[in-house]
């Protein structure tokens, strides 16, 4: 049964022109390819926030980019939400992970922040609740994995690859259809249908 309570889609990733295409910016991709291809423009500018209301597939949402830095992504998110009497329960956040290899997707429900900085910013945003669907789009960690924090820093704010760029329109399409299916089907649909592809 598709759902007709108004959804929150949100895309994390840090403005200005410095970081776009940047792996950590992804979020803020997968925001952008949903907004074109639903035609939802992202022209409204509220709350340290751009934002564009429409429907997927029959279903109302809200799509929104903070545009306060990712680790301060929370606040913005939450007076959105309270301007639409949006519940964190009907939220999906779109993020980079970097603990999922490139080309990857997965989608949790609840949890923890899994050191994603911008993850925390939005629980904690909202009570520390955790209960809102993130789909976790894997960046890899490349030469990181060496575990030095300034390689780690440097992979996640660095530009995609040659070859990653090739795959990354395909990337962003799954993307895309894991957000209409968590919308028309429910998380648990989603997961069995993209984790572990």
């Amino acid at each position: 049964m598709v759902r007709t309570e108004r959804r929150l889609v949100v895309g994390l990733g840090n403005p200005g022109s410095e970081y776009s295409r940047t792996r950590h910016n992804v979020g803020f991709m997968a925001a952008d390819r949903i907004a074109a291809d639903f035609s939802i423009p992202l022209l409204k500018n509220k709350f340290t926030l751009v934002y564009g209301q429409g429907a997927m597939a029959g279903v109302p949402v809200v799509i929104a980019k903070p545009q306060a830095f990712m680790n301060l992504s929370g606040p913005p998110v939450r007076k959105l939400a309270d301007y639409f009497r949006i519940q964190c329960r009907d939220m999906i956040v779109v993020h980079d992970e970097i603990d999922l290899a490139f080309n990857k997707i997965k989608i949790k429900e609840k949890g923890g922040d899994g050191g994603h900085r911008g993850v925390r910013s939005v629980m904690e945003a909202f009570g520390g609740d955790g209960g809102f669907t993130r789909i976790r789009v894997g960046i890899g960690r490349g030469i990181a994995e060496t575990g030095a924090h300034g390689k780690v820093v440097d992979h996640v704010l660095g530009k995609f690859s040659a070859a990653e760029c090739r795959q990354l329109d395909q990337v962003l399409e799954t993307c895309r259809d894991a957000v209409v299916t968590v919308l028309r089907h429910g998380v648990t649909m989603g997961m069995n249908r993209f984790n572990g592809k």
